[in-house]
């Protein structure tokens, strides 16, 4: 790692922000500058056409290379239906349970996996923020259904591993979302803390499967959820718990790519802690990117409180070398010159 003051820059690599306009702010330029923040997240805000977005990336590029860091992680949720960032004329995409159920989804989701490669490169976006692999059922008032490929674990594995595959295939990282499983949940984290019931055996059997087809595609990314699975941890939510993160994903499943978690402003997160808290504790349970997708003064004390944490020796360096190593890695292999 090099130096305790080195280490400190690189604790900026850790997080993934948002923009809160349509060109490379000041408030943002001192994210870079001052903290070293390389990841960076698009919003509806952020898009005005795409001669704008491209040179949007191509500033957060340059500016990134000014600071002689890596060069970033562009992302954005291009989901499809109720869940998409980009308008017209850029293509309008239906919720991912319609091309599920079509009659050759495998054709529909394909064709929208090499659109998104191709509009989004235009654009100087890397990652896309999907497939959503949660696995939920129809007609029973989940909020998730609209989002998901559907019931079936078998099913969604097979069409999730097709649109993770031919993205990665061309050059867009994938991030499968939000682990373990957010299907069964009535509850919008949005919004508040929701709880899954399910059994561990009932989890390991109907919600992961679609993950790790996920896993062994090789996917660049997977999601937290922020959601409580009590009959594996009843007092942390999936983004918060190393009994999910390190020894369910981690240890159980095997995986090695990043570990991105889902925004730490949502309600079922800040109505429970501060955001830097939280920023550390999921640091802690085996997150990689920690993700604020709108208050840079919240990432800026999230920053600050894993900067003391490092300090007094509660941040282990050897977490903090393993969570660079898998973001380097991945930059590396998507990153784009735009």
């Amino acid at each position: 790692m090099g130096t305790p003051e080195k280490a400190l820059k690189d604790l900026g690599h850790l997080f993934m922000v948002g923009l809160p306009g349509l060109i490379l702010d000041e408030s943002t330029k001192r994210l870079i500058q001052d903290f070293h923040i390389n990841n960076f997240i698009y919003f509806k805000r952020n898009v005005k056409d795409k001669q704008q977005l491209r040179r949007l990336s191509s500033d957060l590029n340059k500016a990134c290379s000014d600071e002689g860091l890596p060069p970033p992680l562009i992302s954005i949720d291009q989901e499809g239906g109720t869940v998409v960032r980009l308008p017209p004329p850029f293509t309008q995409f239906q919720d991912a349970r319609i091309y599920a159920e079509a009659e050759k989804p495998e054709d529909e989701l394909e064709s929208f996996a090499i659109t998104c490669v191709r509009e989004l490169a235009e654009i100087g976006v890397n990652m896309n923020l999907a497939p959503v692999l949660d696995v939920s059922e129809k007609g029973c008032d989940k909020f998730m259904e609209r989002r998901s490929l559907g019931d079936d674990p078998e099913r969604a594995s097979k069409l999730g591993r097709l649109i993770i595959e031919k993205m990665q295939s061309n050059r867009l990282a994938a991030c499968a979302k939000h682990f373990p499983g957010l299907g069964s949940a009535t509850v919008d984290p949005h919004l508040q803390l929701p709880f899954v019931n399910r059994s561990y055996e009932d989890l390991l059997s109907i919600d992961i499967p679609p993950f790790e087809a996920a896993i062994n595609a090789g996917v660049a990314a997977i999601m937290t959820s922020h959601t409580i699975y009590k009959d594996i941890d009843p007092k942390y939510p999936a983004t918060l718990s190393d009994k999910i993160l390190t020894d369910l994903l981690r240890k159980r499943l095997h995986y090695d790519g990043l570990i991105i978690t889902d925004d730490l402003e949502m309600g079922a997160i800040e109505n429970e802690m501060l955001v830097e808290e939280a920023a550390l504790k999921s640091f802690q349970a085996g997150a990689d990117i920690l993700l604020i997708c709108h208050d840079h003064e919240k990432v800026i004390k999230s920053y600050n409180t894993l900067s003391k944490a490092y300090q007094e020796g509660s941040l282990l360096e050897s977490r903090l070398e393993e969570s660079l190593e898998r973001l380097h890695a991945v930059q590396k292999e998507y990153s784009t010159d735009c």
